[in-house]
């Protein structure tokens, strides 16, 4: 069997791995080709070319890599028409993965999956159409996205998200972080701004000021913050300007070890909007998701958006116990508060983590293992 994968950013490389290796304890002899990075090439793939070369977010900064992007989407379409897989599988990365694609189908009766669904059911539901015409099959993260596409026209199969999978800090580690860092007993306050420069640039003067506000409430309090590795010195710049000064973990000198451990230590979270929602239900951790962007795009996504929630926990467990201070409302007198109130306790919301993780697959097989029978199934 040969299989042609093409992933284009971190996330999609750690996806890839593991469907890999499901594919491979499925069937042996599997043959893998394609586009990924170094995990997916610990499973036996030579990349085509560096994936690092598709990880461009942003129109200012894709438009200089233009000619270079299009050049690779006929390399990448050209060499699965030569390969004549059994299957081409494109991983998220949906701007490079589908032009590809379409390039395929356009020229082959190749079998195409794309392994995450497009987020139809937050805004732009046209999209699952325009997929329909180049992919087959979609491998689903959310319970709720095969009936969305199905309604398209492709077959979809929920097979889990990988955050059921990760490891969590056990409640010994998380003591143990607490005993190194000098913290004790201290309520402790997790503050999570973003991964990327413009979200650190816009969220994290908004927590330093709720971290003071807080502060001012609470002087038993503590506060950490997990930086990524990515905009660590910024990060570090701009925190030094705070009058409460967190705990910085930076990735480049602690292990990963010690942000699960501060995930599981904190008493509550200030996190921006995404996927650390999910990290942060797989530890218990109550939150609040604070996100703020430029007004222009917000009142246009306000505008499109089909759901009154953009916090996972909350979609997933279908409640409402995650607050959510988006645009405008992203202050830090309404944030502090709002944070104040979950130190009290918030059990609401943990059972609404706990049913996310249950409803996103953590009791089944690992979703790498059922996103290699769903692929197997539907050849």
């Amino acid at each position: 069997m040969r299989v042609f994968l093409i992933a284009g950013e971190p996330s999609g490389d750690a996806l890839g791995q593991a469907l890999m290796a499901g594919l491979r304890s499925l069937v042996p002899d599997v043959v893998f080709e394609g586009v990924g990075g170094p995990l997916m090439c610990a499973e036996g793939m030579e990349s085509l070319f560096p994936m690092e070369e598709l990880s461009v977010m942003g129109l200012a900064e894709i438009l200089p890599k233009y000619r270079h992007l299009k050049r690779r989407i006929r390399e990448s379409a050209r060499a699965v028409l030569d390969a004549g897989p059994d299957v081409l599988i494109t991983i998220d990365s949906p701007d490079f993965c589908l032009r590809v694609a379409r390039l395929v189908k356009e020229a082959s009766t190749i079998r195409t999956v794309h392994y995450v669904a497009p987020t139809v059911w937050a805004w732009r539901p046209g999209r699952a159409q325009k997929m329909a015409g180049v992919i087959d099959h979609v491998l689903a993260l959310f319970p709720f996205e095969p009936p969305l596409m199905q309604a398209a026209g492709m077959e979809c199969d929920f097979v889990g998200h990988p955050v059921v999978s990760r490891p969590v800090a056990s409640a010994s580690e998380a003591a143990a972080f607490r005993a190194d860092t000098g913290l004790g007993e201290a309520p402790l306050v997790l503050l999570l701004p973003g991964s990327r420069e413009g979200e650190v640039a816009r969220i994290a003067p908004v927590l330093g000021e709720t971290a003071a506000r807080m502060a001012r409430a609470r002087p038993d309090l503590a506060f950490v913050l997990p930086v990524a590795g990515a905009v660590a010195d910024r990060v570090a710049g701009i925190v030094a300007e705070w009058p409460v000064r967190p705990r910085l973990i930076d990735p480049r000198s602690a292990g990963p070890l010690a942000k699960r451990a501060a995930f599981r230590a904190a008493d509550v979270a200030i996190a921006a909007s995404g996927t650390v929602s999910l990290e942060l239900a797989a530890a218990r951790t109550p939150m609040v998701i604070a996100y703020r962007m430029n007004p222009v795009t917000f009142a246009i996504m306000r505008r499109m958006a089909l759901t009154d929630t953009v916090t996972l926990v909350n979609l997933v467990s279908e409640t409402r116990t995650v607050p959510e201070f988006l645009g405008p409302a992203c202050r830090a007198d309404t944030i502090a508060p709002a944070a104040l109130d979950l130190l009290q306790g918030a059990p609401d919301q943990v059972r609404a983590m706990d049913l996310t993780m249950d409803r996103l697959g953590r009791t089944g097989d690992p979703p790498g293992l059922r996103a290699a029978r769903a692929v197997l199934a539907r050849l």
